[in-house]
């Protein structure tokens, strides 16, 4: 059970980022403030809030350690304040002082990322508090930034819809374009790190205005390419979903969106545990504790409110929900043994009940037909379903190709190769932003 131990009303305006170290809480605000608690009691701290922004502060972070606090702003600014004395130990000017959307830290401390409104990033070395380099993407703003678990390499988001991986020199890594239609709007690495064979493989949840909430698998081969596989599309959020984290554990994810819902997940069954409705507004924010069942959730309609897992929690010591709870449907017993493996170790059972869930099983004949096992599955393309699988991979008016179909055609109309499946699946992509296009006019 989730239970509502704590609502925080002291901000002015919307509540944009909210953050845990392993004794504090961190709010910021549209009000240009951000504001520290201590979680013993959720008691101000003495030199709370911290006015040092001229304008709204979007993100704020923690350090590892839990000593210093990042936070950026529409100023065009990121500053690093002291956690024993409120003060401000630097203040970042990012580069062509445009907006500052997005600051994150990598786990060992050693760089800051700072993403702006123009799609620049900004690396910096955080000990010494001085830029290492710049890059980024033009004509678009970065909204979402996250280090993965080895402080190697960080993941970054825009409103472009695409999430793109970087490595600690700003060279692109890997894009994966329309990660979200309409735009990404928060990344999140899980904290784990599997690794077997050839690969090593990360986890990252994404969320966005196409109202999902992402998860996939990042593989890194030793021959140094990377590849990012969709595991899981969760859609019970009706609206945008703006803010998604990990666990400190990896084994729970939470999400806040439009519909002023947060939704509470088993991160690697990819199923719905809890929903928490006591927000009057957007849920901008989210959040779990490192050290304690807790969750922090911010929204527009100003306040913060905290949560308490009673029956479990990812956090100090990987105490994690109760068996029973993962272990109801028959199908969530595959999901738990599955995600526990690489995809490069599925069997082909593991890629026909992957199929399934992903709601695509009228496939599954087919996978099992070409015998393709999860090292198969990361190595098709499109060009390979359409030409040995016989999966055409377009979009249709689902009449138009409905027809097509049955006037016993059996080659697709945009390729006229053969088509060995007659199986369509939804777009229901393009259809929400068809819809919303409607709408706007």
């Amino acid at each position: 059970m989730a239970s509502l131990i704590c609502t925080l009303r002291d901000h002015q305006d919307d509540v944009n980022w909210c953050a845990f170290s392993a004794k504090l809480l961190a709010t910021c605000s549209g009000d240009k403030t951000l504001r520290i608690y201590n979680t013993d009691d959720f008691s101000e701290l003495p030199f709370s809030p911290l006015t040092g922004h001229g304008y709204s502060v979007h993100c704020c972070c923690f350090s590892p350690c839990g000593q210093f606090l990042t936070s950026c702003s529409t100023d065009a600014t990121t500053v690093v304040w002291s956690m024993v004395t409120g003060d401000i130990e630097a203040v970042l000017e990012h580069p062509g002082r445009s907006p500052v959307r997005i600051c994150a830290l990598s786990p060992d401390s050693v760089h800051m990322v700072s993403g702006a409104s123009d799609g620049t990033l900004a690396l910096w070395d955080f000990p010494s508090k001085r830029l290492s380099r710049t890059g980024g993407v033009s004509d678009t703003t970065m909204v979402a930034c996250s280090f993965s678990p080895c402080s190697q390499m960080f993941m970054t988001g825009s409103t472009y819809g695409d999430l793109r991986l970087w490595d600690l020199e700003l060279n692109p890594l890997l894009a994966e374009k329309n990660a979200h239609d309409l735009g990404v709007l928060c990344c999140s690495f899980a904290p784990s790190i599997l690794s077997g064979g050839q690969v090593v493989q990360f986890r990252l949840a994404s969320c966005g205005q196409d109202c999902r909430l992402k998860i996939w698998t990042l593989n890194k081969f030793t021959s140094g390419g990377f590849k990012m596989v969709l595991l899981h599309t969760l859609s019970d959020q009706t609206a945008p979903v703006l803010c998604c984290a990990y666990s400190s554990d990896g084994q729970l994810l939470v999400s806040g969106s439009v519909d002023k819902s947060v939704k509470v997940y088993d991160a690697n069954n990819a199923v719905s545990l809890y929903t928490l409705n006591h927000h009057d507004r957007y849920v901008t924010a989210c959040c779990f504790s490192p050290t304690s069942p807790l969750i922090a959730t911010g929204s527009m309609d100003k306040s913060v409110n905290i949560w308490r897992l009673e029956d479990g929690c990812s956090g100090h010591g990987g105490k994690s929900l109760p068996e029973e709870a993962s272990e109801t449907p028959r199908e969530g017993k595959a999901a738990a043994g599955r995600s526990r493996l690489l995809v490069a170790d599925w069997s082909e059972g593991d890629v026909s009940e992957w199929l399934a869930e992903e709601g695509l099983g009228g496939l599954a004949d087919k996978f099992r037909a070409n015998n393709i096992d999860g090292a198969e599955l990361l190595s098709l393309t499109k060009e390979t379903l359409a030409s040995e699988l016989g999966i055409d991979g377009y979009s249709y008016e689902r009449e138009a190709i409905e027809s097509w179909v049955h006037t016993k055609n059996r080659s697709s109309p945009m390729t006229n190769l053969p088509l060995l499946t007659t199986l369509l699946t939804p777009n229901h992509t393009l259809k929400m932003a068809i819809s919303r296009w409607k709408t706007s006019q």
